[in-house]
């Protein structure tokens, strides 16, 4: 049974509708759904119509966690209270996008991470504020052009991207990965991991926006997978702190110019050598810390 339907107002060919269904299917029909405010909730849920099949909530973009702890917490007592009936546990799933997870709610997010509150939070991360005109949020990666990041003469004058992974891994969050919509596979494998742990679970899926990233819906997917094999997106799982699984690159890696040149968001760095050597040192990095 498909727990989110066709019922849905996104762009044709949204990754992170695909990936939203990809979640939602994989964890099943006990699963509770808190929805930060986003594309995704405004997509999904036009008055009078829902394209959710699940128990379904919107909280707005500061609050998600709190909301899912406070479900959480009824159910507790709802357990304790009817001690003789033989209830299986919902999943809670809090979800939103980048602006909801690296910037207004972090702060929410990472007291939930402090708390404990057993809760899966997934993180549909398009790299920018794609609902209202793809403002730069603090996924956004260093040189990516943004309306609120115009190309800079220094590219010291832009942001670097948020490391969530890293502040989950200091909050000691028993299970973290990083994934991404060209593997389908690894996220329904991620998911199905997470609801064995419990406890405070973070699940971070790269979801390219078409009109956002400004790219041809046909090279989308081959864009999400150059992220990864490039090492720009590392495919990364933790558990425990530990590092479990990761996905090696391929051998010869692909350059990152491969993956910049399909983006209209990095479209002024087509002729700018020292730019695009930023973003090689980057991916560079990422493969020789997690040894891709």
């Amino acid at each position: 049974m498909t727990k989110l339907s066709n019922h849905h107002t996104a762009c044709l060919g949204c990754a992170q509708i695909v990936a939203a269904r990809l979640v939602v299917d994989q964890l099943g029909n006990n699963t509770i759904v808190v929805n930060a405010t986003g594309c995704l909730e405004v997509t999904t849920t036009t008055y009078p119509q829902s394209a959710w099949q699940v128990p379904w909530i919107h909280s707005l973009f500061a609050n998600a966690a709190p909301v899912g702890s406070g479900i959480a917490a009824a159910l507790e007592y709802l357990t304790m209270s009817n001690k003789k009936k033989n209830i299986p546990k919902p999943t809670i799933l809090v979800q939103g996008g980048d602006g909801a997870t690296f910037d207004i709610g972090f702060g929410a997010l990472t007291a939930s991470w402090s708390r404990g509150d057993d809760l899966l939070y997934v993180c549909y991360d398009n790299e920018g504020y794609a609902n209202t005109g793809m403002q730069a949020s603090l996924a956004t990666p260093k040189l990516a052009k943004t309306p609120t990041t115009l190309p800079a003469s220094k590219p010291d004058q832009y942001f670097n991207k948020r490391d969530m992974i890293a502040i989950a891994l200091a909050h000691k969050v028993p299970y973290i990965a990083q994934t991404n919509i060209a593997f389908p596979a690894d996220i329904k494998e991620k998911i199905t991991k997470a609801q064995t742990i419990k406890g405070p679970r973070y699940i971070q899926i790269l979801v390219p926006c078409i009109p956002g990233w400004k790219i041809k819906p046909s090279d989308q997917m081959t864009i999400a997978r150059l992220a990864s094999e490039t090492g720009l997106y590392p495919l990364l799982e933790f558990t425990e702190g530990q590092l479990t699984k990761k996905m090696t690159v391929p051998k010869p890696t692909p350059p990152v110019r491969e993956y910049v040149l399909r983006q209209g968001r990095y479209s002024h760095l087509l002729k700018d050598n020292a730019g695009l050597k930023i973003l090689q040192n980057m991916a560079d990095d990422n493969i020789k810390k997690y040894n891709l």
